[in-house]
């Protein structure tokens, strides 16, 4: 009777022991960003009657560096809101007004959350937002074919404090030059 207690409560500590121990968790891995496209010739060659192209915000960021100034200016909207408020509006038409002095240029319209939410959620209302800029801009007379939306949700912040005022700042359309031609 001592052999079989003895043979079970081994048999019991062994199957303790590997449930015990188990696998070990995964190692976490980064993913790979996407890697930029080469620059074409015509963006390497310096023009006078042109802006440079700006960096996107995600680039300055990796570099660890500011965002280069843009001739356009940036909009902000209310928490959890989409809407052009009555001063992005006008924003907006002066900013179409550079486009169509500068008809060759194209724009990166980015869309920007606070950090107040999922980050699901504020990919989506970001993208909304660029998409709400995009088509004012379309019915102000600029060729959406010359505008192209991208949403960074709370991942790019331009403040990082955590009150009102930062927020506000965070929660904003920002239009990047991504090429631009001399016009002929």
């Amino acid at each position: 009777m001592t052999g079989r207690l003895g043979t079970l409560t081994y048999g019991v500590m062994f199957f303790a022991f590997l449930a015990l121990t188990g696998c070990p968790p995964p190692a976490a891995t980064k993913p790979e960003a996407p890697a930029a496209p080469p620059p074409s010739a015509a963006a390497e060659k310096p023009a006078a009657s042109r802006p440079a192209p700006a960096s996107s915000s995600l680039e300055a960021a990796r570099r660890d560096q500011a965002p280069a100034p843009s001739p356009l200016k940036d909009i902000y909207f209310n928490y959890d809101k989409y809407d052009l408020k009555t001063e992005a509006r006008e924003t907006l038409k002066a900013n179409a007004n550079w486009l169509k002095t500068n008809a060759s240029a194209r724009v990166e319209i980015e869309g920007h959350a606070d950090e107040r939410g999922t980050n699901e959620y504020n990919l989506a209302l970001g993208a909304k937002r660029a998409q709400a800029a995009r088509d004012y801009l379309v019915t102000l007379g600029i060729s959406k074919e010359r505008l192209s939306t991208i949403s960074y949700g709370e991942e790019l912040p331009v403040c990082k404090e955590q009150n009102e005022g930062c927020w506000q700042k965070n929660r904003r359309g920002r239009f990047v030059i991504i090429s631009a031609r001399p016009a002929s």
